[in-house]
């Protein structure tokens, strides 16, 4: 007999592990929207995010409220730099290109990390409440529900801003239409390191949230890969797919823990995205491009 209390439980786990990929996804589609990079080492982006947080609050002992801005603004840094030096010097190179040297950028971070950090697993000083959480009759682990509120609001706020702040008009003008956002005056390349910088903020955040739960290492980049199931199944250049795709893959990965293994969790996402693709090869809110031949 199905246990209701216990399904409900897991889903309300499953929802808000969800969020945190949302989170991370939009820093995904915020960089692919605006330049057409599919940026394969988000996880890579997020792992450096949360290792910058961990040096400044741990290493350099500044308070928490000074330790995360430093840490979000410095992975922006890391943004600029990226697109400044390695991605564009390849507009209008073939996709597989740019596609390659993000995994090479990866491979690189990583590195890096091992190098400055060691790949020990480290702990990130707490910074969320620690009571427990009960919804009904269900529980849900303190970390994972403050995270999950923590990437709710900071999507919803970059949302906004982006809504109303005339550099969020321009980036969106650009991933319309970057002939159209040219000639209309806008400083399209500008544009595109604004969306670097932006998506590494993004990311240093989810990374600070992931790591606060799970701890840090440098083998955190492996998020990044139910990251990219989430923004293929949810669409790659929709926002909203990131939103939607992130819950319904946290909740694929939930009950496929609970029920069939925590170990078949990956199989479970892989499994829900060639299924997904299948029906919908552009994604569930991708935008369907058409080719006239």
């Amino acid at each position: 007999m199905m246990d209701w209390a216990y399904l409900f439980e897991i889903s309300l786990t499953g929802l808000a592990s969800g969020g945190l990929y949302a989170l991370a996804a939009l820093a995904f589609v915020m960089v692919y929207k605006a330049t057409r990079v599919v940026n394969i080492a988000i996880g890579e982006i997020l792992m450096v995010g949360a290792y910058l947080f961990f040096t400044f609050s741990a290493s350099f002992a500044l308070p928490l409220w000074l330790a995360i801005p430093a840490a979000v603004l410095c992975s922006g840094l890391l943004g600029a730099v990226i697109e400044r030096t390695i991605i564009r010097p390849l507009l209008g190179e073939p996709p597989i290109s740019v596609f390659m040297v993000c995994v090479g950028l990866a491979s690189v971070l990583v590195g890096l990390v091992e190098m400055i950090w060691s790949a020990d697993q480290r702990r990130l000083p707490d910074f969320m409440p620690t009571q427990p959480i009960m919804i009904g009759e269900a529980f849900l682990a303190p970390k994972i529900f403050w995270g999950a509120v923590i990437a709710m609001v900071f999507i919803a706020v970059v949302l906004l801003v982006f809504r109303f702040w005339r550099g969020g008009v321009a980036l969106r003008a650009t991933a319309s239409d970057q002939a159209a956002a040219y000639s209309m005056g806008i400083n399209v390349p500008r544009v595109f390191s604004l969306a670097w910088v932006v998506s590494g903020m993004i990311a240093a955040v989810s990374g600070i949230i992931v790591g606060s739960i799970g701890g840090i290492s440098s083998s955190m980049g492996v998020f990044g890969l139910s990251v990219l199931v989430v923004v293929i199944v949810g669409g790659l250049d929709s926002v909203l797919g990131a939103l939607i795709g992130g819950l319904f893959i946290g909740l694929v990965e939930a009950l496929a823990g609970a029920f069939i293994g925590g170990e078949y969790k990956l199989l479970a996402t892989f499994i829900m995205l060639v299924v997904v693709l299948m029906i919908r090869p552009y994604g569930l809110f991708g935008t369907r491009e058409i080719e006239r031949l």
